[in-house]
């Protein structure tokens, strides 16, 4: 079931973010980055804020969150970004990503594009966006968090109907 977001769940966002970080990023980001970026911006502060700015939609299993996935709003040139999804590892690959993605294109429906960023080297991420109709538009380096990372930015370009 996938469901929108409320304060209550904060913990939960919090366990599924610093798990499925810790996992995907092993080897990649020293885990040191890893705590600073996840103490930040998974915060109450900036989860509260979040939750009244954006859009977090939440992937229950049997009850229990076990993914979830957060949103801008669409802006005044009809582009959106995926700011993060991230699923419980034994949850990967369970449909609830995608469930999560087709979710939050509704809640889009003035959107042209739909961005995202991801390391360069996160292959489970990066061949995720592709299945799911993303292309990839460029790669480049940056800081992150003092360490350099290479990203790769997508976009999702949303079906227009002709008039």
């Amino acid at each position: 079931m996938i469901r929108t977001g409320t304060s209550a769940d904060i913990p939960s966002v919090q366990e599924i973010a610093k798990v499925s970080w810790n996992d995907t990023y092993a080897g990649i980001i020293p885990l040191t980055i890893q705590e600073s970026f996840l103490d930040k911006s998974y915060s109450i502060p900036m989860m509260e804020m979040r939750l009244k700015k954006t859009i977090i939609l939440l992937a229950e299993h049997e009850g229990r969150p076990v993914g979830f996935a957060n949103f801008t709003k669409v802006d005044e040139d009809g582009d959106a970004e995926l700011i993060a999804i991230y699923m419980k590892p034994e949850f990967q690959r369970s449909g609830y990503g995608k469930q999560l993605l087709s979710q939050g294109l509704s809640y889009l429906p003035n959107g042209n594009q739909l961005f995202v960023y991801v390391e360069s080297e996160n292959r489970k991420g990066r061949n995720f966006y592709e299945a799911n109709g993303f292309e990839l538009l460029e790669e480049f380096e940056e800081l992150f968090e003092g360490h350099p990372l290479q990203t790769a930015k997508y976009v999702y370009t949303f079906k227009t109907t002709a008039i």
